[in-house]
């Protein structure tokens, strides 16, 4: 079993600071120059680096400061990819989430998170991980519709063509030092929910097929990484200013989430009742982690140390306390919005993060 996740771990995203967002605001407004912009976030993730190692967390992200959503601006800097529909809204309405499409050839043209990688690796003495959509955000949610029928009339073709241009990006990250990465996936959470799982079906696919295929896919990325290479992959129910698209437990994909994919650990959120039990926990190999997200990254209120404890007991029921470890359930900041909690709020959460670790296992 690989070293990480670390018992004490996250999934990502943090909280931006103001003068981040303000001046992010300003570059999209031609105010301010790309290179500025640049000084400014790494001026702030090395400030933010410095206080995730004070904490005591061993796995170092650079808080996706220099996105504006975890997955939009990675997967758009594939050739091929566009924004077909909606990116947001003005008040935060939920009803029109961004929807990508393919619009030519998949290709891997340039680096995309290579160089955020380096800048990371050089400010910090810890583990550093890299956070990168998974490559089923191409395909859910516009569907074969959304999908350029002249680039792309043979459907594995496409899959063949993205499995391509995510082995480069990967073996171009490992090859600048990158030895822990995290695929971040909403849809096979979302094929958990009931009214996903219909509209996967009006969109003419068939929801107990499409864990199978985006399996496939992922595997079809991480199979022959080097032995050397941590892969893990975060389950996310949608996470938008506090909010969440989806909800149902792991049940309906638990036997092929946890048995056909190949990654090293799952990133779960476990934050309430709408993410179900952990029964399904019971598909899970020996040979694999589980990362328990019972910590929210959605509300302020700080949950209780020993409340916490006896749920990671209870899922010990079903896999062993040595393959657990422990992590908020999402990302603080998915988009550049970020969640209604404060930065003193986000940091008490983490700090209670490496607590808990350390009293269940005696490690962060």
């Amino acid at each position: 079993m690989t070293k990480y996740p670390f018992r004490a771990d996250h999934v990502g995203s943090l909280l931006r600071t103001e003068k981040v967002k303000t001046n992010r605001q300003l570059w999209k407004e031609g105010k301010v120059t790309a290179e500025e912009l640049r000084a400014i976030e790494n001026e702030a993730i090395i400030e933010t680096v410095k206080k995730l190692e004070s904490v005591g967390v061993k796995s170092i992200t650079d808080g996706e400061f220099r996105r504006d959503y975890f997955h939009l601006d990675f997967l758009k800097e594939l050739s091929g990819v566009d924004i077909i529909d909606g990116v947001g809204s003005k008040n935060g309405d939920l009803s029109k989430p961004p929807v990508l499409g393919v619009v030519g050839k998949l290709r891997h043209q340039k680096d995309i998170q290579v160089a955020d990688f380096q800048f990371l690796a050089s400010v910090t003495s810890q583990t550093p991980k890299v956070t990168i959509p998974s490559p089923t955000m191409i395909h859910f949610r516009g569907g074969r519709k959304a999908i350029d029928i002249d680039s792309y009339p043979d459907m594995d073709e496409f899959f063949d063509d993205l499995a391509k241009a995510y082995r480069q990006e990967i073996d171009h990250l490992y090859q600048a030092g990158c030895r822990y990465i995290q695929l971040d996936d909403t849809n096979l959470a979302y094929l958990c929910d009931p009214k996903m799982r219909a509209g996967a079906q009006e969109r003419g696919e068939d929801p107990n097929q499409l864990p199978k295929t985006y399996a496939a896919l992922i595997n079809a990325v991480i199979d022959n990484r080097p032995a050397d290479l941590t892969m893990g992959i975060h389950l996310c129910r949608g996470n938008y200013q506090s909010s969440w698209f989806a909800e149902g437990g792991y049940e309906p994909v638990a036997e092929v989430l946890f048995n056909e994919i190949n990654v090293d650990g799952y990133f779960l959120e476990y934050d309430d009742e709408r993410s179900g039990d952990f029964a399904p926990l019971r598909f899970v190999p020996d040979n694999k982690k589980v990362v328990l997200g019972i910590i929210s990254s959605k509300k302020a209120e700080l949950e209780n140390m020993d409340d916490m404890c006896k749920r990671i007991d209870e899922a010990a029921a079903y896999i062993p306390l040595e393959n657990l470890c422990v992590s908020p359930q999402c990302g603080f900041s998915s988009t550049h919005h970020g969640n209604h909690l404060t930065h003193d709020d986000q940091w008490r959460k983490m700090e209670l993060v490496v607590d808990i670790a350390q009293k269940v296992w005696g490690e962060s």
